[in-house]
């Protein structure tokens, strides 16, 4: 197994640790949401060096075609997921951008069937960016009613780049269904 496999399948294997600060902070005093977020940085920066070294390398595999978007999908659902246990993110909108992920997920091996790759346009990359800072910043959960309203704010941007996204996606690719959309 290469070196960004390895940091792919550890990206995973932080993900328990990630949910169990976050949701452990009742348990675990004021430091837990400082783990959950030097875990999440550690597990979101794994993603960004995997991908670099494996293009600069020639280290690209089909174990990590498939498992570094999955991994990233993991931490970031479990990030919202989270919040939602925690009432800091409404269902729903947690609902919609997992859905948004399963649709695109499911776009890309319909694509990969046909001998096509999809691959991420501008606004996906905004969205996961966007989404990421996100979860940042709204781990250390601050207090104060400012910050709530500037969370949920950002919460609503997500969900805006989400449904964009995944039109962009869908209008740029339609192909893939046969143009039937």
């Amino acid at each position: 197994m290469n070196l960004p496999n390895k940091l792919t399948v550890l990206r995973v294997i932080l993900v328990p640790f990630f949910v169990l600060f976050l949701l452990g902070a009742p348990t675990f005093g004021s430091w837990a949401n400082v783990l959950a977020l030097i875990i999440f940085i550690a597990a979101s920066l794994t993603d960004m060096l995997d991908g670099k070294i494996a293009r600069k390398y020639n280290l690209i595999t089909n174990f990590g075609k498939f498992m570094d978007p999955l991994a990233d999908k993991l931490l970031v659902c479990s990030a919202l997921i989270c919040f939602v246990s925690l009432h800091r993110i409404p269902t729903w909108v947690v609902i919609v951008i997992i859905g948004r992920e399963f649709i695109i997920s499911g776009f890309r091996l319909i694509a990969a069937e046909q001998g096509k790759v999809i691959a991420a346009g501008i606004w996906g990359k905004l969205k996961t960016a966007f989404t990421m800072v996100t979860i940042v910043i709204m781990i250390p959960n601050f207090p104060g009613r400012g910050m709530y309203v500037f969370e949920q704010i950002l919460i609503y941007i997500c969900l805006a780049l989400t449904i964009i996204s995944l039109i962009d996606y869908l209008v740029h690719n339609k192909s893939v269904l046969g143009g039937d959309m």
